[in-house]
């Protein structure tokens, strides 16, 4: 078998397909935020003002997938298809945003939420109710359904964890965290360290686990990885856990050491660490 082949292999068994009950699950509502949610068996998951959900319903479920929350339960909303855009005359030249123009409430609107109207009924009811919405071109009808949907719609899709959505999570979210190392800089950073199946790697990390998550994805369960760090406990590498790696792919293959040991009269405060076997 060729190294390639063992490289997708190892890469593809480094997490299970389906979501499993202790991930760290990202996911993407509609206003294209992502947030991080712990999946635990029986308990509930809370995403903000969208509501909450029983996380046993995410369970097993393939990633990629879009749900909306009704009543604490999950229903999978199924992809769009693409439309064709319809001929039209519309130039919004004509539109006058005044206040009259959409004339529903704040009340009546917080009113058929309540009474339990369906998001698309609701954008629906506001699209009758606006007075210059046949002026408007398709392209600006899209964007005001997809303004309405941020708005209202309690829905969001989940994000397989891999190395570039992880790694463009945490960019977002907090890019000091990881020092600023975006997807592509931290691809050719693995590609010019080699990084493959089997080999036996020396890696110092200071971006909060990023690189190491990088490693490990690549190595796949098979090789060695030492960290070097300044405690004598295995420091913690929060990017690693967003991963949702299989036991085999950090056991026994990465393993740290102290900075202080290099020292002669270092002597271990906690632990002592048998590492790098020949």
């Amino acid at each position: 078998m060729s190294s390639s082949s063992i490289s997708s292999s190892s890469v593809l068994e480094s997490r299970a397909s389906t979501i499993q009950c202790g991930d760290l699950v990202l996911l993407r509502i509609p206003n294209g935020d992502v947030k991080g949610v712990k999946i635990e068996k029986d308990s509930t998951v809370t995403i903000g003002r969208l509501g909450s959900f029983y996380a046993n319903e995410l369970i097993d479920q393939p990633y990629g997938l879009t749900f909306e929350m009704v009543d604490k339960k999950l229903k999978i909303v199924p992809p769009r298809t693409l439309q064709e855009v319809e001929d039209t005359d519309a130039t919004n030249e004509l539109i006058n945003d005044g206040e009259f123009v959409q004339p529903l409430t704040i009340d009546e609107i917080q009113k058929l939420k309540l009474s339990g109207v369906h998001v698309s009924d609701m954008i629906k009811v506001q699209i009758e109710a606006h007075a210059n919405y046949s002026l408007k071109t398709e392209y600006s009808k899209e964007k005001y359904k997809k303004r309405k949907e941020e708005k209202y719609s309690k829905s969001f899709t989940t994000i397989e964890p891999t190395l570039f959505n992880v790694c463009d999570y945490w960019f977002n979210k907090d890019q000091t965290r990881i020092r600023d190392l975006r997807p592509d800089s931290l691809s050719q950073l693995l590609n010019l360290a080699n990084i493959r199946p089997g080999g036996r790697y020396l890696a110092v990390d200071d971006a909060s686990g990023i690189v190491v998550a990088g490693i490990l994805e690549r190595m796949g369960g098979q090789g060695r990885l030492l960290t070097i760090c300044d405690t004598d406990s295995p420091p913690a590498y929060p990017v690693v856990a967003n991963m949702n790696f299989k036991p085999h792919v950090t056991s026994g293959v990465l393993v740290s050491l102290n900075w202080a040991t290099s020292e002669e009269d270092y002597i271990p405060s906690k632990y002592i660490f048998t590492l790098w076997l020949a």
